[in-house]
C-alpha cells in the first residue's frame, strides 16, 4: 500500500506529533487548517498547508469532501486522522478507500464494530471478554427502568453512539432514574445525534485501566500494556500513567490477552485501545474500544521505547509488526498531565486568548507535546489544550516528582491554564499512594498558591534592594553586595519581570 506523501487531517499537537515522526522516516507531510488555524504551529511545521474553510470544524475539518479534495491537488497518497474529528468515521475510510488514498487507522467495518457501545458489548461477549453486567439493547424509558431495577441499584446510563463522557449519568436510587434519563438522553441526542441510551450495574470507586494493542494485515496481534486513566474530571482524563499502580503480572496479562480476543472477533488492523473498569478485587469489565490512536499514546511509548505513530505508518503499508509479544518491553514508569488554557478557580472554564509569553519545562526525560507557541492564539473554536507535559522515571514516585519539578519550571502568559492544578495534583496524598477511582476529583481538594508576591511590592522590593546597593558600593568593594544571592530578585527574573 503507498504511503509516500501523508496528509495530517487533524490540528494542534496531534499533528505535529505526526509530522515530527514522518520527518524521521523521510515522508513528506501535508497539513490542513481552518482561518483561525493559519498561524498555527503545525501549518508551519508541515511540508505544504492547505485551507479547507472557516473556523467551526464542521465547515472545515469536518468535511470530508475538502480533505480529500487537498488529497489530490496535494499528491498525498495516505492520511492520517491523529484522534477526533474523522478518526473514527467510518464513511470517510471508506471515502479515502475509495479513492486509492491509504487510511492510516483500522479498517472501516471494525469502525463500525466499534463505534456502537452496545454493538462493542455483543461482540465482547461473543469473544469472551468480561463485561459490566448491564442490559445490551437500548430499550423504552419504563423498560430501561424496570431493568435497572433488576440489576440493582446504583447503574450508570450510557448513550449508546457516546464518548468523552457525554450522556452519561450516575443514578444512586430510583427516584433519580427518569430525570437523569431524560439529561442523558438530551445530552447523547445533542452530542451524536442519537438519544439511545442502555444501562449498566455501576462500579463503586472504580479504576479505568485501558490496553494498548496493536494488529497487521497479517494476523498479528500485540498488547502493549496498560494505562491508567482514572484521575478524571466530568469524565474527562486529566493524568494518565503508564503502567498501572494496581495491575500485577497476572492480571497485565489476563487484561492483554482480553484486549486481544476483541481484536481477533473483528480482525482488527493498527492501534487501538480497549478500556476497562476495575473494582478494588481485581476484577475488570470491558467498557469500550477507541479505534484510534490515544491522547495519552505517550506514555506507553515511554515505558516501552516505541514510536506508536510509526508503527501506525508501517502497518498501513501492509508490513508486519516489528515485535512479538515476548518482545515488548515494559521499562520504568511515565506520567503525563493535560496542559489546558483553562480556569480552575471558575470551575474550569476555557480561556481561549493570545499566549504572551510562553516557557516550556525540559531536561532529562522530560517530554512536552504541544502545538503552541509564544504569540500564538489558543482559538475558542476547539479543545483548549496547550500540551501533553509527559515524564518518566525508574519509579513511579521518580516520575511523580519529576513531573513536580517540571510543572514548577512551566511558565504562560496571557491566558489562565491548569498547572497549579497539576501541581496540587502531584502532593495530593491519595493520588501519590496510587489510590486512584474515577470519581476522586468530584470532591475539591485544593487551592490555588500564590505564585508569588504582588507584582508592584515586587517592583517596589527590588527598587529598594538597588537603592540601598548603591549606597552601600561607596563604601563596601561590590564583589560583597552583588555575591549575596537575593530571593526577590530571583523571583522577579524568572517570571521576567
Amino acid at each position: 500500500m503507498p504511503v509516500t506523501k501523508i496528509l495530517i487531517a487533524n490540528r494542534g499537537e496531534i499533528a505535529i506529533r505526526v509530522i515530527r515522526t514522518c520527518r524521521e522516516m523521510g515522508i513528506p507531510t501535508v497539513a490542513v487548517y481552518s482561518e483561525a488555524d493559519r498561524g498555527a504551529l503545525h501549518v508551519r511545521m508541515a511540508d505544504e498547508a492547505y485551507c479547507i474553510g472557516p473556523a467551526a470544524a464542521r465547515e472545515s475539518y469536518l468535511v470530508l469532501e475538502k480533505i480529500l479534495d487537498v488529497c489530490k491537488r496535494s499528491g498525498a497518497d495516505a492520511v492520517h486522522p491523529g484522534y477526533g474529528f474523522l478518526s473514527e468515521n467510518a464513511e470517510a475510510a471508506r471515502a479515502f478507500q475509495a479513492a486509492g488514498i491509504t487510511f492510516i487507522g483500522p479498517r472501516p467495518e471494525c469502525i463500525v464494530s466499534m463505534g456502537s457501545k452496545t454493538a462493542a458489548r455483543e461482540v465482547a461477549i461473543a469473544a469472551g471478554c468480561p463485561v459490566v453486567p448491564g442490559i445490551q439493547e437500548t430499550m423504552a424509558d419504563e423498560a430501561l427502568l424496570e431493568a435497572s431495577l433488576k440489576i440493582g441499584f446504583p447503574v450508570m446510563l450510557k448513550a449508546a453512539m457516546g464518548g468523552g463522557g457525554k450522556g452519561m449519568r450516575l443514578v444512586h436510587k430510583p427516584e433519580e432514574f427518569t430525570s437523569s434519563l431524560a439529561r442523558a438522553r438530551g445530552e447523547a441526542l445533542s452530542s451524536f445525534g442519537d438519544d439511545s441510551v442502555y444501562v449498566e450495574k455501576a462500579i463503586v470507586q472504580p479504576r479505568h485501566i485501558e490496553i494498548q494493542i496493536f494488529s497487521d494485515t497479517h494476523g498479528n496481534h500485540v498488547y502493549l500494556h496498560e494505562r491508567e486513566c482514572s484521575v478524571q474530571r466530568r469524565h474527562q482524563k486529566v493524568i494518565e500513567e503508564a503502567p498501572s499502580p494496581h495491575v500485577t503480572p497476572e492480571m497485565r496479562k489476563a487484561m492483554g490477552e482480553a484486549a486481544l480476543k476483541v481484536a481477533r472477533a473483528v480482525n482488527y488492523v493498527g492501534a487501538g485501545t480497549v478500556e476497562f473498569l476495575a473494582d478494588a478485587d481485581r476484577n475488570f469489565y470491558f467498557l469500550e474500544m477507541n479505534t484510534r490512536l490515544q491522547v495519552e499514546h505517550p506514555v506507553t511509548e515511554w515505558i516501552t521505547g516505541l514510536d506508536l505513530v510509526k508503527w501506525q505508518i508501517l502497518v498501513a503499508r501492509g508490513e508486519k509488526l516489528p515485535m512479538t509479544q515476548e518482545e515488548i518491553p515494559l521499562n520504568g514508569w511515565a506520567m503525563e498531565c493535560r496542559v489546558y488554557a483553562e480556569d480552575p478557580d471558575k470551575n474550569f472554564m476555557p480561556s481561549p486568548g493570545k499566549i504572551t509569553f510562553l516557557r516550556t519545562p525540559s531536561g532529562r526525560n522530560v517530554r512536552d507535546d504541544s502545538g503552541v507557541y509564544e504569540g500564538a492564539d489558543v482559538p475558542m473554536f476547539y479543545d483548549p489544550m496547550i500540551s501533553k507535559l509527559s515524564t518518566w522515571g525508574p519509579t513511579r514516585l521518580e516520575a511523580i516528582e519529576r513531573m513536580r519539578a517540571a510543572l514548577g519550571e512551566y511558565r504562560i502568559g496571557g491566558i489562565r491554564h491548569n498547572i497549579a492544578f497539576h501541581e496540587a495534583l502531584m502532593e495530593h496524598g491519595p493520588f501519590r499512594e496510587g489510590a486512584l477511582h474515577t470519581g476522586m476529583l468530584d470532591k475539591p481538594f485544593w487551592k490555588r498558591k500564590e505564585q508569588g508576591p504582588d507584582l508592584k511590592f515586587a517592583v517596589a522590593a527590588a527598587l529598594l534592594h538597588e537603592l540601598e546597593n548603591e549606597q552601600r558600593r561607596a563604601t563596601q568593594p561590590a564583589a560583597a553586595v552583588d555575591g549575596k544571592p537575593d530571593a526577590w530578585k530571583h523571583w522577579g527574573r524568572f517570571n521576567r519581570l
